[in-house]
């Protein structure tokens, strides 16, 4: 059997084994790899060769890029300024995503787009209360709509623009591009509106963290915090100095909670006020003060309630949920709301077997869920305790609701930056893509180890088992094969039929064959059918770049399509229904502008 048969089989089993979807999409991409080797269509540095492809580097620190800006803030910022002008109706949200996707793409490329809008999209889906599942494949599907605007939104682009010069036509203007790009974005954009709902899966991704975009309302409807809470520290020349707390005289708009010695340890009824003490009180704001100026105390803080609720997460500080586990240090200790901890942490809610114990000192015991607020750094630190455990992390809880964070600036000079790179190609994507990664660590936006878990390994995996696959299909022979039974086809059949057929060839391999390798087999074919035929090359050409970027049919056609898979909760076959419809616009609008624009003859 030749290699271009055998490269054939091996891709028509590995899409049977996606569709199948009984085995990890990495491990089919595994299993092609190894097929190709030990079948010797392939050698095996050829063979491994996909996984130090410049593709999947750049797509590896795209995923560190994308963490930083979560990480940093950006992407609630972001997501916050969408509703905040979209609102949170479906089509508003979904109609500014693929817009900003489109826009982009035509600056750092449709994976660039993909991997930015991502984490956007996902925070948006859940404000607006759909699926992600419903939003993440247009996002795709727009940023490749989006790489037809410009000169520099695909390799395509340019290998199309680059033949047409070599063949006489002129080439194709930076924005010329755009004179099919806009129709196709428009499209893509009204497609999703109209037919999303109905061809698109509702999915619910396992990957995704849980949603903490209603985490303030949430802790304060269980916990209560109806009371205000104010921490008074004693003067050197207080008149409550040296008196027992037993006897200390408290008005009857006011109610003792407890007290801190100079140590933050808390004091029995017995103990006498010394400087440096804190009285833990609860009432009206005003009586509160009216009492410390009585007594020469200072109002030190007053705790978060209901009212004030706003300042329970900043850019500074934040709140998190504790349980105390068995064998805990801290089973036998006395909190109390106002109480203050190490590290500047202050306890504003104790509860107990489901119900909150109130404004009084409670000994803890095993069980015991325990509400704390203070610098995101304190929490963040507790929550690496063995004495507490935490019921939701503080990092996820910050990252979705406190946007612009303190690294905010260094997160968004990064991707400007990068964004500069890749939209002037001083350096190539993958070089773009790590110097942007290797800086998100460097300016301490992502930790080392965040780093490394921020990439989509299963992705990595996926793509650089593939790209042997393309590889193997072009120089086996296997793609000039398939060009040469559809050219024959076609014969003296008129250009429409020959820009159909050029269209079916070039998507059908985009959804196997990497854009840039789909585009290099077909462009001579195309032009070569287009002499014998007399078709002016610029509208054959222009046909194959809009074909070259329909790779919208499986999950393995794009690195944008694979990275919405898994938070979208995609399978295999959850591509085709709305890509098919979406892949025939495309055709009808290409048969209808180009030949307007750039005339068969």
């Amino acid at each position: 059997m030749s290699s271009s048969t055998l490269s054939l089989v091996i891709l028509g089993c590995s899409v049977a084994l996606f569709i199948w979807n009984r085995l990890s999409v990495g491990v089919v991409a595994i299993l092609t790899t190894m097929a190709l080797y030990f079948t010797g269509v392939l050698d095996a540095t050829t063979a491994l060769s996909g996984f130090g492809d410049p593709v999947v580097i750049f797509i590896a620190s795209l995923f560190v890029v994308s963490e930083g800006l979560e990480a940093s803030g950006v992407t609630a910022w972001a997501g916050q300024l969408i509703v905040r002008h979209a609102g949170t109706q479906r089509w508003k949200l979904l109609t500014a995503v693929m817009l900003l996707a489109a826009v982009l793409s035509a600056v750092i490329t449709p994976n660039g787009a993909a991997a930015a809008l991502l984490p956007v999209t996902v925070v948006v889906a859940r404000q607006a209360h759909a699926l992600p599942s419903k939003m993440l494949i247009p996002l795709a599907f727009a940023a490749s709509a989006g790489a037809l605007l410009t000169l520099s939104g695909s390799p395509v682009n340019v290998i199309v623009s680059g033949t047409s010069m070599d063949a006489g036509g002129g080439g194709f203007g930076f924005f010329e591009f755009a004179i099919v790009g806009i129709p196709l974005v428009v499209c893509t954009i009204v497609l999703a509106l109209v037919l999303g709902n109905r061809l698109l899966p509702d999915r619910i991704s396992d990957v995704l963290p849980a949603d903490f975009s209603e985490y303030v309302g949430t802790v304060v409807e269980h916990y209560g915090l109806d009371h205000p809470v104010h921490r008074l520290r004693v003067r050197s020349r207080s008149p409550l100095r040296d008196r027992q707390i037993s006897e200390l005289p408290v008005g009857a708009d006011l109610t003792l909670i407890g007290v801190q010695d100079g140590a933050g340890e808390s004091v029995g009824f017995d103990h006498e006020l010394q400087a440096g003490d804190v009285l833990v009180l609860t009432g009206p704001g005003a009586v509160v003060s009216d009492y410390a100026a009585a007594n020469t105390l200072k109002l030190s803080k007053s705790l978060i309630t209901r009212r004030t609720r706003t300042a329970m997460l900043t850019r500074e500080a934040g709140v998190a949920e504790f349980v105390v586990p068995p064998r805990s240090a801290l089973i036998g200790t006395t909190m109390f709301p106002g109480m203050a901890r190490s590290g500047g942490l202050v306890v504003l809610a104790v509860r107990r077997l489901g119900k909150d114990r109130g404004p009084r000192a409670t000994v803890i015991t095993e069980g015991d869920t325990v509400l704390m607020h203070g610098r995101w750094t304190a929490v963040e630190s507790l929550a690496r305790s063995r004495d507490l455990l935490v019921v939701d992390s503080p990092e996820m809880v910050r990252r979705q609701t406190v946007p612009l964070g303190r690294r905010a600036p260094q997160a968004i000079a990064v991707l400007l930056a990068m964004v500069v790179l890749l939209a002037t190609g001083v350096v190539p994507p993958a070089i773009a893509g790590l110097l942007a990664a290797t800086a998100m660590v460097a300016l301490r936006v992502l930790g080392v180890e965040q780093a490394y878990r921020a990439v989509s390994w299963q992705t990595v995996v996926l793509i650089g088992g593939l790209i042997p696959l393309s590889i193997a299909i072009q120089t086996s022979g296997a793609a000039d094969l398939i060009a040469e039974v559809i050219v024959g086809l076609v014969g003296e059949r008129g250009p429409y039929v020959l820009l159909l057929a050029l269209f079916g060839l070039t998507a059908a391999l985009g959804q196997v064959v990497s854009n840039t390798a789909t585009v290099l087999i077909v462009v001579p074919i195309a032009l070569s059918t287009a002499a014998e035929t007399g078709i002016s090359p610029q509208a054959v050409l222009m046909l194959v770049a809009v074909a070259g970027a329909a790779s919208l049919l499986t999950p393995i056609a794009t690195p944008a399509n694979m990275m919405v898979m898994g938070p979208g909760g995609y399978r295999f076959g959850d591509y085709w229904k709305f890509g098919l419809v979406t892949m025939l616009v495309w055709l009808a609008v290409a048969m209808l502008v180009i030949p307007l624009v750039w005339p068969f003859a």
